[in-house]
């Protein structure tokens, strides 16, 4: 088994590093909120580590789930940053959502420094993370992918090299265009059915097995009908990423009109104070629109 660092022990990296202790390996863990550290190791055993460098001193691996593009250079840059603390040969797996950028600017000092890279942003949320049921979307070499790729199935479902560093965080961007473009259309599907006087169950129940099945409508349907928005990714994280995605797009030429608005959308969520509501609650919105 492997020595191993977890850099970030958030909603996601928490489960995801349990994981990795679970099948045998052993773990150095930093997380910038030491008491969550602690309480990790209390569960899982291992090491809790006052620094990033700390952690990833020894390590063949070291995955970093942080926040964002400022939060990623934080626990990898500078004297007390991962990458001074690792070894040449070592792998640098960050599951961060980040400009694809940032991936890159951040490989290049690993390359360096001896270190290999993968960009490897995630999909499946909180339950995905806890259900070891991932997908994994991963820039870099294919040996580098292929060496790192047993312990991240630990966690995951599937994992696949979409091309050289950048292409994980690229391929991150189309998921969450698709995603905030999916869960617009139901929003706006289930607030029409309730102001026709249809049963949403109902008609759910009879579209899902049609052409505008997806997962979204499987399952967030009924918590949406609910009300209930605290069943995954968190509307503050949702309009980090739409803006990483329209920023992209500025460079590659792409025109994404549709999310564009769905981001003004959910920046209007967070003013109703649903920053932390999970990704289904723009039909939160709707509602409050039809009621005024």
């Amino acid at each position: 088994m492997s020595h191993i660092a977890f850099i970030g022990l958030g909603v996601m990296g928490y489960p995801m590093a349990g994981h990795l202790a679970a099948a045998g390996h052993q773990l150095s863990v930093f997380n910038r909120t030491a008491q969550k550290a602690e309480n990790w190791v209390d569960q899982h055993g291992g090491q809790a580590c006052a620094t990033p460098r700390q952690a990833a001193e020894g390590a063949s691996l070291v995955f970093t789930c942080v926040g964002n593009d400022d939060d990623l250079r934080a626990v990898i840059l500078g004297p007390d940053g991962a990458l001074a603390g690792m070894s040449a040969g070592a792998i640098l797996i960050d599951h961060t959502t980040t400009s694809a950028e940032v991936a890159r600017e951040i490989a290049a000092l690993c390359q360096e420094a001896g270190v290999d890279m993968l960009d490897a942003p995630v999909s499946g949320g909180e339950a995905g993370a806890i259900n070891a049921a991932l997908t994994i979307m991963a820039g870099g070499d294919a040996p580098v992918f292929e060496t790192a790729q047993p312990a991240m199935m630990h966690f995951a479902r599937a994992a696949r090299l979409m091309g050289p560093i950048g292409s994980g965080q690229l391929t991150k961007m189309v998921n969450q265009i698709c995603i905030g473009g999916l869960l617009q259309g139901l929003s706006e599907a289930l607030a029409f059915a309730e102001n026709a006087g249809l049963d949403g169950r109902a008609v759910i129940d009879v579209i899902s097995k049609g052409a505008a099945q997806s997962w979204q409508m499987e399952n967030r349907f009924a918590t949406m009908i609910d009300g209930q928005f605290d069943f995954g990714f968190a509307v503050d994280w949702m309009v980090k990423d739409l803006g990483i995605c329209l920023d992209e797009a500025a460079r590659n030429g792409s025109h994404l009109p549709v999310t564009e608005i769905v981001k003004a959308y959910y920046g209007e969520v967070q003013n109703m104070g649903g920053g932390r509501w999970d990704t289904s609650s723009l039909i939160a919105r709707l509602r409050q629109l039809d009621k005024a």
